[in-house]
């Protein structure tokens, strides 16, 4: 995975808002398309869902947010420890 990627797949809440607003298409900005069927089949849980998802939106976009931030840090983790191989290798090489 590229960190340019996963950067990229970061969600802003302004833009999740404006899809449920517009659209009530906010799961699938979150790339969540099984909800998003279902909430559209429900016309937003008769409008409970939607009610419900007004005020929730914040924390559905940071728990996406959440996991991605986690996949960058595992990757900057990864590209620390080969950095600091290839350092070891080329000090033995140089003795």
């Amino acid at each position: 995975m590229n960190k340019h990627f996963l950067f990229s797949e970061l969600k802003s809440t302004g833009t999740a808002y404006a899809c449920w607003f517009f659209f009530g298409c906010h799961y699938a900005y979150l790339g969540k398309w099984g909800l998003q069927i279902l909430y559209w089949i429900t016309l937003g849980g008769l409008g409970f869902w939607a009610l419900f998802d007004l005020f929730h939106i914040p924390s559905k976009v940071s728990s996406h947010n959440y996991i991605i931030a986690a996949q960058i840090n595992d990757l900057e983790k990864q590209e620390k420890e080969e950095s600091a191989q290839r350092e070891a290798r080329l000090l033995q090489a140089l003795r």
